[in-house]
């Protein structure tokens, strides 16, 4: 919610689930969503998924992946410039991309074409992990992830300013190069996650902050931490941007009005391509009822 505001902008979460893997299904939602009123579309990240892991799910009680791993995950950047060929005002986001398990000149590539593409409509939503077994899969380093993940944040940030672009850090390590082109501007950072070294990084290093699955008690710790550590870098913690998921209840969306949260998110609806347009609707105005005014 932004100052002076009764209410959050809404996104729609899990855009790119199953379902939209198929073409029309994907469209259609995309443009439902923005003719609907929606501010963004968030779009997940999984390259692969094993068949079994033993890396505890962190967003449910039993720590296993809600319908198992068998299925379809569309590649989110690709995802979203099918969706933003057909749009035109919504948001693009990553929710998250898991950013140390790849190489920060590709990401930058990558998230700056589509930026450019798409006149400046990408968010990027970065995450640390925590499938151990996809970086095993990837051959990627699980261990350390924290300080690379802080590495290629800079690599990004860097590879968004004018001319080439250069980096010497502990794990990520390069001469001058061009990565081209150039972002339509230097694209918002968000950081996701639920523990306190998201929500730190969040404040030293990012546009934004996104808790996924944090209600009352533990997104107002949460948020706190964000901005002690905006302040203690010289940063103004109410510049970074909150988004999290949509109150379940009016208590919910009281602390999230305390906090002055800016965005809400509700998952993408389960339904037939023909009964999108309706359920979105009826998604968002419900949404609203819940985190207007008390």
């Amino acid at each position: 919610m932004q100052s002076g505001s009764s209410e959050p902008r809404v996104g729609v979460m899990f855009a790119n689930g199953a379902l939209a893997a198929d073409p029309e299904h994907a469209a259609t939602l995309a443009v439902a969503a923005e003719q609907a009123g929606y501010d963004s579309l968030w779009a997940v990240q999984h390259v692969v998924m094993p068949v079994q892991h033993a890396s505890e799910y962190p967003y449910s009680p039993s720590g296993t992946v809600p319908g198992g791993t068998a299925v379809a995950i569309p590649d989110p950047l690709v995802w979203l410039a099918w969706a933003g060929a057909r749009t035109s005002t919504i948001l693009l986001a990553t929710g998250v991309l898991v950013l140390p398990q790849q190489h920060p000149l590709v990401v930058a590539k990558q998230a700056a074409t589509l930026d450019r593409l798409t006149r400046g409509r990408l968010l990027l939503g970065l995450g640390a992990g925590w499938l151990q077994e996809e970086f095993e899969a990837l051959g990627s380093q699980f261990d350390g992830r924290g300080q690379r993940m802080e590495e290629c944040i800079q690599v990004l940030r860097l590879s968004g300013e004018p001319g080439p672009t250069e980096f010497h850090g502990a794990q990520i390590d390069f001469a001058p190069v061009w990565v081209e082109p150039k972002p339509a501007r230097q694209i918002p950072l968000l950081i996701g996650g639920h523990t306190t070294a998201a929500a730190r990084r969040a404040g030293r290093l990012a546009d934004g902050f996104f808790p996924l699955s944090c209600q009352g008690e533990a997104l107002t710790k949460l948020v706190a931490l964000v901005r002690e550590a905006a302040e203690q870098v010289g940063r103004d913690p109410l510049s970074i941007e909150i988004t999290a998921d949509a109150p379940r209840t009016p208590q919910d969306a009281a602390v999230q009005r305390e906090l002055g949260v800016h965005r809400v998110v509700v998952n993408a609806p389960h339904v037939p391509t023909e009964e999108l347009a309706e359920a979105l609707q009826h998604k968002l105005d419900a949404t609203r009822e819940v985190c207007g005014p008390a």
